[in-house]
């Protein structure tokens, strides 16, 4: 069973870490087609400084880190649908529902946001913003 860890830069509400936590497992269900009851998905919150992000970053606060540890044997293909499952619209994450709760007017902002947050890291994938995972 593959194994989640989501690292934030700030404290959300039990129900948005829920949410969060939701949607890598789901993606991670329907990339890997593992079963419902096979979940180790943990969320750790860290003080801003003492987790460093890119210096560019609009809005470093929604910096989010995920890291999936699983056996070697996954496809490329299977990694590539995990992560277009993360970056697409994940379960309960709808564009309109970040922009509300979170005051982002534009949801282009909130597209990118969302990007920012759930874009998971591979051992060796290439990330082309024209083409998603090369």
């Amino acid at each position: 069973m593959p194994s989640a860890l989501i690292e934030v830069r700030q404290q959300y509400s039990a129900e948005v870490e829920s949410e969060i936590m939701e949607a890598v497992h789901a993606a991670l269900r329907e990339a890997f087609k593992i079963l419902p009851g096979d979940r180790n998905v943990r969320l750790l919150v860290h003080e801003p400084h003492r987790f460093q992000c890119p210096p560019d970053r609009e809005k470093p606060e929604y910096y989010t880190h995920i890291s999936i540890d699983c056996f070697a044997g996954r496809s490329l293909e299977a990694k590539r649908k995990l992560y277009k499952a993360i970056v697409a619209d994940p379960t309960g994450w709808k564009i309109l529902k970040l922009s509300e709760k979170e005051g982002i007017d534009n949801h282009k902002a909130a597209r990118k946001v969302i990007e920012d947050r759930l874009k998971a890291k591979f051992k060796n994938p290439v990330y082309n913003e024209r083409n998603g995972l090369c």
